[in-house]
């Protein structure tokens, strides 16, 4: 039950959007037992992001949710992943983006908690 929330000041192109879309379905795989089958992604263009004060120049705050916990390796690996997504695909420097993890044991889907 993963979830990848994207907000940035860039704007994205119906054809950004989907190569993100595929690239994001791909790298969830990084971390163990994740997959795009589960996965939620959310792209929010056009927001207002100040980042060092400056909002000019194009930045990206990213949140990934998931069930369960993960390895400090497997955050890594995405890190590097979804960093190296948002740099190819939208041109937002690596040095213009945060990711943030949360890890939660609970996850409501269908009527229900997992």
């Amino acid at each position: 039950m993963p979830c990848i929330q994207v907000k940035t000041n860039a704007a994205i192109n119906e054809q950004q959007e989907k190569a993100v879309k595929t690239r994001l379905g791909e790298a969830i795989s990084l971390i163990p037992g994740k997959s795009e089958q589960w996965l939620m992604i959310t792209l929010e263009p056009g927001c207002t992001v100040y980042f060092r004060g400056d909002k000019e120049e194009p930045a990206a705050f990213v949140q990934v949710g998931i069930y369960g916990k993960a390895s400090a390796k497997a955050y890594d690996d995405l890190t590097g992943a979804v960093t190296g997504i948002l740099q190819e695909e939208l041109c937002i420097p690596p040095d213009r983006i945060y990711i943030q993890y949360a890890e939660t044991p609970y996850w409501g889907y269908n009527g229900r908690n997992f």
